[in-house]
């Protein structure tokens, strides 16, 4: 039976194992060593690059998950690698916790989450893999490797995002808060108004996603500021949550993608009518169901961090490619913001860092679009997300990060046999 991951760019026919313990995981990983084959651990398929395509033995960690202690004196809570960000919001929640930032979609599992440097918006929150204190995983002889803040954390540092490369997660300890609802006000601004001053804006707020229609004139602006714990909360109804969220994010979105990839040159005029239906409101809710949106239209994706001054630029710079080529783009390029990081492979390594994202509707021609707004995104110092789509080789990379060699190095050791690798990480890291 072959496998194939969400965005449907990625295919596979692997042989799969679904071991039921982590001892039984650590046989299946040293018995593939042993004859010289590859493994890797899938988790939720919602990377659109190829860093977790299988070439001989797929891992499912789908029976590798729960909730495996709390820490209520340090907000600390572990968690088996294959539980997904959804699952752990619940499991947090009957003790008072919360992670402290989650990106747009909580499909992931925990292990995949972090591995690929996955994101949050907000200009002083560092991304998921920042919030890891203790992990354990599954080296290539099979041997159950504890790593901790405590007493390593630079080799914490450099596993934290770790590319799926040097091992398989098995255990994932993070650094929780008290549960905290947050505010959201969305609402339409004009494009030039906003681009004047993104980061300046970005600091003013706790987090800020943006996300440009490109054929339009506006920009719709969400911003979620976090109330203290125990504040009361105002969620949507029911009614216009299912209007605003289902039929028209998912169903009347999906219905406008179909007519555009059908009829391109209606998208211009589709994306003014979306844009202007795009719900202005304020509400309240617990932390995770305000971060999180019910994505159902698929799509795939290419997302670049930059240093944070330079988003300005490569936005209008995207903006005229856009035109200049008389390309009809449906999908909105979305913004967001994170703070600095020490992790070494990291997007936000040492800077401030600013995401653009680019998408095109499941089944359109991407490569182009994608191609030139990548060129414009290194041009400016950017680095490609791992999780997204991207031509950037080791050798380019290289030069992105202060700790790549360490990187490499800390690979040779821990996985000299290339028992992890695939055809991805061969091209970004070497083989």
């Amino acid at each position: 039976m072959g496998w194939t991951n969400w965005g449907r760019n990625q295919r596979a026919s692997p042989v799969v194992a679904a071991p039921a313990s982590v001892e039984e995981l650590q046989e299946v990983v040293a018995s593939v060593s042993d004859r010289g084959g590859s493994v890797k651990a899938i988790g939720a398929g919602h990377s659109f690059s190829a860093i977790a395509v299988p070439e001989d033995v797929q891992l499912s960690l789908s029976h590798i998950s729960g909730l495996l202690s709390v820490d209520s004196v340090r907000r600390h809570a572990t968690f088996a690698a294959g539980t997904t960000l959804n699952e752990i919001a619940k499991l947090l929640a009957p003790h008072g916790l919360a992670m402290e930032n989650l990106g747009d979609i909580d499909h992931q599992t925990i292990a995949g989450a972090i591995s690929t440097g996955t994101h949050g918006s907000g200009a002083r929150f560092g991304g998921l893999a920042t919030q890891v204190v203790a992990l354990a995983m599954v080296t290539a002889t099979g041997e159950l490797l504890r790593i901790d803040a405590d007493t390593d954390p630079e080799l914490l540092e450099g596993v934290a995002v770790g590319l799926g490369a040097l091992g398989v997660l098995v255990e994932v300890t993070l650094r929780c808060v008290p549960a905290f609802p947050l505010h959201a006000e969305e609402r339409n601004e004009p494009f030039e108004d906003l681009l004047g001053g993104l980061p300046e804006r970005a600091s003013l707020v706790d987090h800020l996603d943006m996300y440009w229609f490109p054929h339009t004139s506006r920009i719709l602006v969400k911003t979620n500021t976090r109330l203290a714990p125990g504040s009361a909360i105002t969620p949507p109804s029911r009614i216009r949550q299912w209007w605003d969220d289902e039929l028209l994010g998912n169903t009347v979105f999906g219905l406008l993608c179909r007519i555009g990839s059908a009829a391109p040159d209606l998208i211009p005029r589709i994306n003014r009518l979306a844009s202007g239906t795009i719900a202005q409101r304020g509400y309240s809710d617990h932390s995770h169901r305000v971060f999180v949106a019910n994505r159902n239209v698929r799509f795939v994706e290419q997302e670049y961090a930059l240093p944070a001054e330079n988003v300005t630029e490569a936005m209008q710079r995207i903006r005229s490619l856009i035109e200049r080529r008389g390309w009809r783009i449906s999908f909105p390029v979305e913004l967001r913001f994170s703070a600095a990081d020490r992790l070494w492979m990291s997007t936000a390594y040492g800077r401030a860092s600013g995401y653009i994202a680019v998408h095109r509707y499941v089944g359109e021609p991407y490569e182009e679009y994608f191609a030139a707004v990548e060129e414009i995104c290194v041009a400016l110092g950017g680095r490609p997300h791992w999780g997204k789509l991207h031509t950037q080789k080791a050798d380019s990379l290289r030069l992105g990060y202060e700790r790549f060699g360490d990187f490499v190095a800390l690979r040779d050791r821990l996985d000299p046999d290339r028992t992890f690798r695939n055809s991805y990480l061969d091209g970004v890291l070497g083989s």
